[in-house]
């Protein structure tokens, strides 16, 4: 069995001031411990890059190191591997929203649908309920 994490664990890990923040990383030390194997898509990764190193996001923003410092010590656990997009990667994003209106918010998660639909990774950790409208994919909150 495997699994993949949305990127808001990931920055609920990294956000101290959040109230999720214990919670999410008590999550990722379990995660990061465990054998099960930990499916990351690029996109996930590249996403908390971006929003963890942003000032309007982020009260205490991560500098750019320290945000790819977590990023490489994550992708270092043997357990933990990375996705990308494989050559039938359109025809996989059109057929899992061929019954789905996907646009603006919608269209990264499809995009991970999508990656994980590819790579027959179904279960999905993550706070956005969104997810559930992909019916073949396991969506589990770890906070709640």
């Amino acid at each position: 069995m495997s699994y993949s994490l949305d990127v808001n664990l990931l920055l609920y890990a990294s956000d101290r001031s959040s109230p999720f923040h214990e919670a999410a990383s008590t999550f990722l030390q379990q995660c990061v411990t465990e054998t099960e194997l930990c499916y990351l898509a690029w996109p996930t990764l590249m996403s908390y890059l971006r929003i963890a190193t942003h000032p309007r996001i982020f009260t205490n923003p991560l500098s750019p190191a320290e945000a790819f410092g977590n990023i490489q010590t994550l992708v270092s656990f043997p357990q933990v591997r990375t996705l990308s997009e494989g050559e039938d990667f359109l025809d996989v994003y059109r057929d899992i929203t061929s019954t789905i209106p996907v646009r603006g918010n919608l269209v990264p998660d499809a995009h991970l649908a999508a990656l994980l639909r590819q790579h027959e990774v179904n279960t999905l950790y993550t706070t956005d309920t969104d997810f559930r409208k992909f019916a073949w994919l396991k969506v589990k909150n770890p906070l709640a």
